[in-house]
């Protein structure tokens, strides 16, 4: 699904001032999305802030050691968010994942608001879609973009890129991995980025309350359906008890589908707040973006997630029927 760059470039090369967002909870193809476009963006001379309904991974923070990227409502208001020419959101189209972002969009200021994303699931957001599905990752598309705009990608972009790549396909184990996702790859290693320092950083920087919590959680895994449904959950109290954060949850659904005859899975995750998210996993062709949709959530076929209201039984109530349905369908 190749895209057409130019209404996107002629609304770059006219405008000055751009404003870059993604989704709460941003992760490393958000993040490495946003920081790679905004480099590209500046070595054309134009000004370029970023900012996010939340925060970012700690383990993320050697991505953006300028903290560029700032959170709405504390390090950035929503009144100076609208204040500009254009607002470009990466890596989602969908307003439940903008939260408070999604209010700066709408009211915003900005002469022209755009979308890159390459996630099957989408609302109407009102603005310029640039989405093609059959990438890996947004980040192949920022990179593709800045191939258009002729702008170069130097080591930092590369950084960011590859990091956005490489963890939305699993270290490139993911279905989603395609020979374009390699072609890209390779440039961004030939333009400065380190595949081996960066999987360091990323994946091997876990705290010992990330571990505890992993055994926790691995330990009470809950296997269904004749073996091909495995699940787990998470309760703030496993947080108290391990001293893990909700972030170190991440990758855990994905050690349901390494269990032999497992063919969907999820991973449903009590949040400070009361709420729960729930991600989703599967393997083959079973659609697991179905059942985030009808919770109001989306994504892939393969990967998508979903936020319900608690408490944890409650939430994991209403999502276990449906996968229990969606794995035993007729193939």
């Amino acid at each position: 699904m190749a895209i057409d760059w130019t209404p996107l470039i002629d609304i770059i090369r006219s405008n000055d001032r751009f404003l870059l967002s993604s989704h709460v909870r941003p992760d490393a193809d958000a993040i490495g999305s946003e920081l790679g476009l905004a480099l590209a963006l500046e070595s054309l001379g134009k000004s370029v802030r970023i900012v996010n309904p939340s925060s970012w991974p700690k383990t993320l923070a050697f991505l953006d050691p300028d903290l560029r990227c700032k959170k709405l409502g504390e390090s950035m208001t929503a009144d100076e968010a609208r204040d500009t020419d254009v607002h470009i959101v990466v890596d989602t189209s969908a307003w439940g994942q903008l939260q408070d972002v999604g209010e700066v969009l709408k009211t915003s200021k900005a002469a022209h608001r755009a979308v890159i994303d390459h996630h099957v699931s989408s609302d109407d957001l009102g603005v310029l879609e640039f989405k093609d599905v059959t990438a890996a990752a947004t980040g192949e598309l920022i990179f593709e973009l800045c191939e258009a705009l002729g702008t170069e990608v130097g080591p930092q972009a590369a950084t960011a890129l590859y990091c956005a790549i490489a963890t939305d396909t699993g270290w490139f184990r993911f279905p989603s991995t395609t020979s374009r996702t390699m072609r890209i790859a390779g440039q961004l290693i030939d333009r400065g980025a380190e595949p081996h320092v960066l999987y360091r950083l990323i994946h091997e920087q876990r705290t010992i309350g990330r571990l505890r919590l992993s055994g926790r959680v691995i330990g009470r895994i809950n296997i269904d359906c004749d073996g091909r449904l495995g699940y787990l959950t998470v309760s703030v109290q496993d947080y108290k008890e391990t001293g893990a954060i909700p972030a170190d949850t991440e990758d855990l659904v994905n050690q349901c589908l390494t269990v032999v005859g497992v063919e969907a899975a999820f991973i449903a995750i009590e949040q400070p707040n009361g709420n729960v998210k729930v991600s989703f996993r599967s393997r083959l062709e079973i659609d697991v973006a179905e059942v985030a949709a009808q919770f109001g959530g989306g994504g892939h076929k393969q990967a998508a997630g979903a936020t319900l209201p608690g408490p944890l039984a409650d939430a994991l109530a209403k999502v276990l029927p449906p996968m229990q349905q969606l794995v035993t369908l007729p193939s």
